[in-house]
């Protein structure tokens, strides 16, 4: 899937009506707001599980130079640091660029679950928030007891539980 494309998931209270691109959930999110102007319209971005704001609004197509990809940040380092960086062959960049790199295939599998986790605790925080169980199910959640937090949001409405258990599985943003 391409990272840049981002997936959404459009509720109704507590219905899912639609998952996909941004153009998908748009779409969606249109008709039914044409359909039943009170709907309880939410939108929850699939990776982050955090609720956001449609631009329904059409953008005009963009001018200039595509973005390259290389993005200008501060980096506080001691003097030993930056002294071990400068050494290194091709310079501080380059040195930082392989540590990262190493870092990402080391911790990959430890990063996915964690985004995972906090992508299902943000939809619960948002969509079940007040439901029974809510802070026994959180524990659950980052417990990583899957079939524990199941068995505790198994009264919660159907919808909202099977898009907590597809956050927590990585099922949800990979579809």
């Amino acid at each position: 899937m391409d990272e840049d494309i981002r997936r959404l998931v459009l509720f109704d209270g507590s219905y899912r009506i639609a998952t996909g691109t941004e153009a998908v959930v748009s779409a969606a999110f249109q008709t039914a707001l044409s359909t039943s102007p009170q709907a309880a319209l939410r939108v929850f971005d699939l990776q982050t599980g955090r609720a956001v704001d449609l631009d329904l609004q059409p953008t005009p197509p963009k001018r200039g130079r595509p973005r390259l990809g290389v993005a200008a940040r501060e980096v506080t380092l001691l003097p030993r640091h930056w002294d071990w960086l400068a050494a290194q062959p091709g310079g501080a960049s380059a040195a930082l660029r392989r540590l990262v790199e190493q870092a990402r295939k080391t911790s990959a599998d430890d990063d996915a679950r964690r985004r995972r986790t906090d992508a299902a605790y943000g939809f619960m925080v948002e969509m079940a928030g007040d439901a029974p169980d809510f802070e026994e199910a959180s524990r659950a959640l980052f417990a990583a007891d899957r079939d524990r937090l199941a068995a505790l949001i198994a009264a919660w409405p159907t919808d909202v539980r099977a898009q907590i258990l597809e956050l927590f599985d990585g099922e949800a943003a990979s579809d």
